[in-house]
């Protein structure tokens, strides 16, 4: 990788918004892709992507304490900036923002808060308390901070997408949201950061999660308790994975959809594979 391919990485608030700054007095439009890092192939399309729609592309870089819960991963989540700045290369991204924690709550946690509403109180909402709340609150900084014309998120975290998008029409912010497919292995698993904390094993049994999708896929045109029992058969089958959830929600409302309902819904499902989280979505069609 060349210099000119390497993203320049800023770590404080005030030089990523000169840089921004200068950038827009050049006419250029701005996009901003939000990670926690250990970026992988997904991570990569989200960018791409960005470069497609603005002149300058922001990745930022940070692992939120805000969205992680009392015994939740945090300190086990994988931080490897270097690694990452290294693979951005030749992606389109102009820019890595890495801030330190101090840097973004330089008074501690922060005592204003977004909240998510009743959607951010399911599915992962009550697995993790207060995480959408947490998600929301960084994002809405980061919005303020770089003031993109464009933001793009994975549809594999789909509520969480769903509150994004929420958030910006509430609060009347002025981008678009713009969201990416889901990236997979070619045996169908969602790529994920936390799909390197399973053995091989493990990542034979993960496809338990894509392999439900797909058979609620198919079972949609029969309605979505059709849809429900087909994906819950397939977990039966699998007893190396615990299910938490799996759901057909709105498209729109991300609540769970009632027999009779037809048209276009999304299939979402959580589940543990041994020490690690799974989550996985996929949009389906209802008869």
């Amino acid at each position: 990788m060349t210099t000119a391919d390497r993203p320049l990485v800023i770590h404080t608030i005030a030089e990523l918004r000169e840089f921004v700054r200068s950038r827009r007095e050049r006419g250029a439009s701005v996009a901003l892709v939000p990670t926690m890092g250990a970026l992988h192939n997904g991570h990569l399309s989200l960018v791409e992507r960005a470069a497609g729609l603005a002149d300058t592309v922001v990745v930022s870089i940070f692992v939120n304490p805000l969205q992680f819960g009392v015994g939740e991963d945090l300190e086990r989540y994988p931080r490897a900036l270097d690694a990452d700045v290294e693979a951005l290369g030749g992606h389109g991204a102009a820019v890595v923002f890495a801030p330190s924690v101090d840097e973004m709550y330089p008074n501690g946690p922060s005592l204003t808060r977004v909240t998510a509403g009743p959607v951010g109180s399911l599915f992962e909402g009550a697995t993790r308390p207060g995480h959408f709340d947490g998600m929301l609150t960084v994002v809405a900084k980061l919005f303020n901070i770089v003031q993109p014309d464009v933001a793009v998120f994975g549809q594999k975290d789909a509520q969480q997408v769903r509150l994004v998008k929420q958030m910006v029409l509430d609060l009347n912010l002025p981008l678009r949201i713009e969201v990416a497919p889901t990236v997979r292995e070619d045996d169908g698993l969602a790529l994920s950061s936390r799909n390197r904390f399973l053995t091989s094993d493990e990542s034979t049994v993960a496809l338990v999660l894509s392999k439900a999708l797909q058979a609620a896929a198919d079972s949609a045109p029969k309605g979505a308790a059709a849809a429900r029992d087909a994906a819950h058969a397939v977990f039966a089958n699998e007893p190396g994975a615990v299910l938490d959830y799996f759901e057909i929600v709105g498209a729109d409302t991300f609540q769970p959809v009632a027999e009779g309902v037809s048209g276009p819904a999304v299939a979402i499902v959580a589940a543990s594979v041994g020490a690690t989280r799974l989550i996985d979505n996929r949009p389906i069609d209802l008869g």
